[in-house]
């Protein structure tokens, strides 16, 4: 096998580069799903890289015998960064192969007579070298990209739990692929486990349950944030065991990423306050601890009580029957005696409070937070009349 040989096999190739680039993109079109998958402008940046491939291949082919030179995978930046993201080493192996059987099928035609061979075993090792090249490339760049994800995540969470929301924590979301909604926040202890494993256990999962999950350590806390889950009890069911121990608290659900912030802000201080209930579930929805929250200085819950318990109760009847029905340490005909009413009367006004309010007064949980909220209550209206005043 001479150099004419080979010389007279590269002209047969470069001449026949344009045919062996479209026979690519048909074969590929045939033989791989996720390829018909792709946008008609991915597609035909895939064609592009193929081109390139087979080029990247003549130019080796000419020198081959000469030193032996390593094949290059420069042709791969052919395409733009946004498709290398979306484009796996498996697929990669994909369109290396499909080049390689366009051109394995056209041998006789493109080698030169008494060339086959020399072709065919070009092709083999410009395959290996390739696939092998490929491999660490994408290694290495899984490694950065890993360690840049892990930084974005650590910055997206940050920015939540400090009510940082602007449009870059969209931007750092869409860099990691986040699209779902709605949004809760779970906080909680963090495991004795290393932070990084904790957290890539996380994603693990949320890509097996098809969930969106950003997690980040602080301390000793893990705070957990949860897109696309159908509730937010089943948000909760598939990440309560990565928690340490101790209680787990679950934040309100919100309609998306930049309505993250709250939900994080009642989940941390649902997970502050939740000594002040030792009983309680693991996990505990944050609105379940919203006399704690209060009584500990959240201002949120403060007013969500305020909201809740006294405004719907103010100026009629059924405040004073609340107040006395609590103060009589919830015995009916003692209430009944005091506002000179009948029992059944305050019957009627309890389940007209348990309806307005959402809590029921005849619950020892539900009448301690309702007993909080009536106080919160009375404590902002003696404010506003002594501001009022002064």
């Amino acid at each position: 096998m001479t150099d004419r040989t080979r010389e007279d096999t590269t002209r047969r190739l470069e001449r026949a580069m344009g045919s062996l680039g479209t026979a690519a993109m048909s074969r590929m079109d045939e033989q791989l799903p996720w390829f018909r998958a792709l946008s008609a402008e991915d597609r035909s940046w895939v064609g592009l890289v193929a081109q390139a491939g087979i080029a990247a291949f003549v130019e080796w082919f000419q020198h081959a015998g000469k030193d032996r030179p390593t094949p290059s995978i420069e042709f791969f930046g052919t395409a733009p960064r946004e498709l290398k993201r979306s484009i796996s080493l498996q697929q990669t192996v994909d369109i290396v192969r499909v080049v390689v059987e366009v051109v394995e099928a056209q041998t006789h035609e493109l080698a030169a007579p008494g060339g086959e061979d020399q072709l065919q075993q070009a092709m083999l090792r410009y395959t290996r070298d390739v696939a092998f090249a490929a491999a660490h490339v994408y290694a290495r760049e899984a490694e950065a990209r890993g360690s840049w994800d892990a930084r974005l995540e650590a910055l997206i969470v940050d920015a939540l739990v400090r009510g940082e929301v602007d449009d870059g924590l969209h931007s750092w979301a869409a860099a990691l692929g986040w699209t779902s909604s709605p949004v809760v926040v779970i906080a909680g202890h963090a495991p004795d486990d290393d932070p990084r494993a904790v957290i890539d256990g996380l994603r693990e999962k949320g890509r097996r349950i098809g969930m969106d999950l950003l997690a980040g350590v602080q301390a000793d806390r893990l705070i957990v944030i949860v897109g696309g889950a159908g509730s937010v009890d089943d948000a909760a069911k598939q990440v309560v065991a990565r928690f340490g121990v101790g209680p787990i608290v679950i934040g309100p659900e919100v309609p998306d990423l930049h309505a993250a912030a709250r939900s994080a802000r009642a989940a941390l201080a649902g997970l502050k306050a939740s000594c002040g209930w030792p009983d309680a579930p693991r996990p505990v929805h944050a609105e379940d601890l919203l006399a704690e929250r209060a009584l500990d200085g959240d201002t949120d819950a403060r007013e969500q009580l305020i909201e809740n318990v006294y405004l719907p109760l103010a100026g009629t009847p059924l405040l004073d029957t609340l107040a006395t029905y609590l103060e009589q340490g919830t015995s009916l005909e003692a209430t009944a005696r005091l506002l000179f009413v009948h029992p059944n009367t305050v019957r009627y006004r309890l389940k007209k409070i348990t309806e307005l309010t959402g809590y029921q007064p005849t619950e020892g949980r539900s009448a301690f937070t309702l007993q909080v909220g009536l106080i919160l209550g009375r404590l902002a209206e003696s404010a506003e009349t002594w501001r009022a005043l002064t």
